[in-house]
């Protein structure tokens, strides 16, 4: 099962998203990397490695953020990663909250990375179907 992992500013925001979203599938392999160690608002590199880690398999790892600086630490956590893993690792510029549910949901029903990637993508702002 590909792993979802949910990269935000707040830590609420990334809990809420899993909450809500382990509602509607329980069995599916989500890890979140909300605010910075000391618990402020924020991305912090390490969190972001140790959540991908903590849900990474062969099928993938699909990453959603919020905000700028949240992609330009997942970029740089990816770089700590061997080539191999890194190749399995999607990153997708999309609405965290619709996307991210719609991710864990898809990923719980077994569907490919780049499926789920196709089907997030038209979800950022101004690209709702």
């Amino acid at each position: 099962m590909v792993g979802i992992v949910l990269v935000s500013h707040s830590e609420k925001i990334a809990e809420g998203i899993k909450e809500l979203s382990m509602q509607m599938a329980p069995e599916a392999k989500v890890s979140t990397a909300g605010g910075t160690k000391d618990n402020r608002i924020g991305t912090d590199m390490d969190k972001i490695t140790e959540a991908i880690e903590e849900v990474y398999s062969e099928d993938g790892v699909l990453i959603l953020f919020d905000l700028g600086s949240a992609f330009m630490n997942t970029e740089m956590a990816l770089e700590f990663l061997d080539e191999e893993k890194r190749e399995k690792i999607c990153i997708v510029d999309t609405a965290i909250v619709e996307g991210g549910i719609t991710a864990i949901v898809e990923a719980s029903m077994g569907k490919s990375l780049m499926d789920i990637k196709e089907s997030v993508e038209v979800m950022k702002l101004n690209k709702m179907p």
